[in-house]
């Protein structure tokens, strides 16, 4: 899900910076609408907060948006692959997709087994933590 936002905002920041390199987009935008930096990022501020009190106040809602999401994210993921699939069909060369293809086919034999253990050997486990920044929940 954060996939998804992340990377539709990195899009429309990609949009919005693109008429900076064009001189004609300049003169084109000189009579438009203006943005006040300080406006916008009190209007986010805000729409956060509101969606943040939404998931307070109502959990399923919240829930069943992330559900949502996710499968979403599912379906654009294997979108992905099958574009992916199509344009290497379209555009690979004969030798390259070959090598391409003999490359996916060793990928898909096991591994060889790279140690073997026996009855006498101590064996040890253990968890290694790994920090992460996790949001803060509110119960």
């Amino acid at each position: 899900m954060w996939f998804l936002i992340k990377g539709t905002f990195w899009f429309s920041l990609v949009l919005v910076l693109l008429p900076f390199l064009s001189p004609e987009s300049a003169s084109k935008l000189e009579n438009g609408p203006t943005v006040q930096i300080g406006d916008t990022f009190t209007a986010a501020t805000e729409a956060v907060h509101y969606l943040t009190a939404l998931c307070l106040e109502k959990p399923d809602v919240c829930e069943k948006g992330s559900e949502t999401f996710v499968a979403l994210g599912h379906r654009a993921r294997e979108g992905a692959r099958i574009a992916y699939q199509f344009l290497d069909t379209q555009f690979a060369e004969d030798e390259a997709s070959q090598t391409a293809h003999s490359k996916k086919e060793a990928l898909n034999q096991p591994l060889p087994a790279v140690a073997t253990i026996n009855a006498e050997d101590e064996v040890i486990t253990g968890t290694v933590a790994i920090p992460t920044r996790r949001p803060d929940r509110k119960s």
